[in-house]
């Protein structure tokens, strides 16, 4: 399957009249779906597109992003998913790092956002409901599928770095279309029959293979959340049968919560996956002893488009474990010169196989420090029991996952300097009850400057997507340092008052 899109048509010729996407009371059919998708490739033509362009879609999950997502791609070009939560800095960035020509956006985007796309050169393309299609549909459809080889770029997804600044991990159509194809058929089982809860966010590597590129796959359909609410969550699922569901750990704490206190009837699920951080073992037999619901825990990340192991249908599942390897994925467990660790001990998880992405974009250095003979280094930390299970026990970078999205410190520590009064800044993760991890910064201010804490996290706040930013802050004389002057986040300790909750 040369290019992804393919997959798109080939569904649609299958299950024209089939819902393929909804959201509340609107939604598109697999025929209408790929029609709407050849109007969008059709519209890129006509303004110059090459196949290899690059294109931003900065979309919530609507029925909208699935259109122009298959649109760019059947127009040969790349995809360069974008959380329509950005702020300027960050969409000036992508689009100049990337080179993208143009950029879908959300009509609810701040105007001051996609003028930092025009600036950085991307044309605008602004996606409202009802206006956008009447905008597509004055242009013929493409109905030819450009041909891609499996090896070209199919997306660029950004995804934190140490440096401070975002790293394009290339995903190729083999990555994508594989990795959804084991997902939709040895993992998940998908069928016509199913429908699937869409909260995840398609511009995630979650979402985007493990949902939409699996359903379309599969000829499931999608039940769009555009923003996530376990009260709104459970309501569609009781609602609309949904029998499949996909989200992160602390989706699964809310959604315990409001079942506890207002249960819905939730029989339709067969199946529930949690990925992005790691699942407490309570809240999973919680959960499934309240909605009688297996839940399969896996692992992957963006540069592994994403999943690289799961706990698999049919076989014996571990609570607390991240499963075993995927068809066609190798796991081993290496030491830092790349040697494979005694058995029994822990080591950073290395992976090799179809999903492993290609390379990072335009940054030669950074992709060869990231393999060692073949394997992709992971930066996280695992044991594997004498079953092959794996187990995460640490992360290896300085990562804080909050909410199931990921937060690079160095990233918001660059905003931080940005400060006139700052002098030094460390950012760590804080223990939360809910979101496993909130995001705390340590700062010592220049000899003679003034600047409150709160002042500081609202600094952080403009400049960067809401959940990135500091909700505590405190002040310090100084910061701990290590014997070559750096800052050791380690030893950084967060006063007892600030500890969040």
């Amino acid at each position: 399957m040369p290019n992804l899109a393919l997959a798109l048509s080939e569904t649609a010729a299958m299950y024209p009249s089939h819902p393929a996407i909804r959201l509340e009371k609107s939604g598109l059919s697999y025929a209408e779906l790929d029609r709407a998708s050849a109007r969008v490739a059709g519209l890129l033509r006509s303004r110059g597109f090459q196949p290899g362009d690059r294109v931003g879609v900065m979309l919530p999950n609507v029925p909208q992003f699935a259109v122009a997502y298959y649109g760019v791609l059947r127009a040969g070009g790349v995809v360069v998913p974008m959380n329509p939560l950005l702020k300027e800095r960050e969409v000036d960035y992508y689009v100049q790092d990337s080179g993208a020509r143009f950029l879908f956006a959300w009509d609810e985007v701040p105007a001051a956002t996609t003028d930092a796309a025009g600036t950085a050169g991307a044309g605008l393309i602004e996606v409202a409901p009802g206006e956008f299609e009447r905008l597509i549909a004055t242009f013929d459809a493409e109905l030819d599928i450009a041909s891609r080889a499996a090896e070209d770029t199919a997306v660029i997804l950004y995804t934190s770095g140490t440096t401070g600044h975002p790293k394009g991990a290339e995903l190729t159509h083999f990555n994508l279309s594989r990795n959804a194809q084991v997902t939709a058929t040895t993992l998940l089982g998908l069928d016509t029959a199913d429908v699937i809860l869409g909260c995840l966010p398609f511009f995630h590597a979650f979402g985007q293979t493990c949902c939409l590129n699996a359903a379309v796959q599969a000829g499931s359909t999608i039940t769009l959340m555009s923003r996530f609410d376990a009260s709104g969550a459970l309501d569609i699922i009781a609602s609309e049968g949904v029998s499949v569901f996909e989200g992160v750990p602390t989706m699964y704490s809310a959604l315990l919560e409001q079942q506890t206190r207002h249960p819905r009837q939730t029989g339709s699920l067969r199946v529930c996956i949690s990925g992005g951080a790691a699942l407490p073992v309570e809240t999973l037999h919680r959960f499934e002893e309240t909605f009688n619901c297996a839940i399969l825990e896996g692992y992957g990340l963006s540069e592994t488009s994403p999943v690289a192991s799961f706990n698999h249908p049919g076989r014996r599942r571990k609570a607390g474990s991240i499963g075993t390897p995927i068809t066609g994925v190798d796991l081993r467990l290496i030491d830092n010169e790349g040697r494979d660790v005694p058995a029994g001990e822990p080591g950073e998880i290395a992976i090799r196989g179809h999903n492993v992405m290609k390379g990072y974009w335009h940054k030669t250095d950074e992709t060869a420090a990231a393999f060692v003979d073949g394997w992709f280094r992971t930066g996280d930390i695992a044991k594997v029991d004498e079953d092959g299970y794996y187990y995460i026990v640490d992360r290896k970078k300085d990562l804080i996952i909050r909410g199931g999205f990921n937060v690079y410190p160095r990233e918001v520590e660059e905003v931080l300097y940005e400060h006139p009064a700052v002098l030094e800044a460390a950012v760590i993760g804080l223990p939360h009850e809910s979101l496993g991890e909130e995001i705390g910064a340590a700062v010592a201010l220049r000899e003679g400057q003034s600047a409150s804490p709160e002042e500081l996290q609202q600094f952080v706040k403009a400049r960067l997507a809401a959940y990135k930013y500091p909700r505590k802050v405190w002040l310090v004389d100084s910061l701990p340092q290590g014997p070559t002057g750096k800052i050791m986040r380690r030893l950084v300790v967060a006063p007892e008052e600030t500890s969040a909750k």
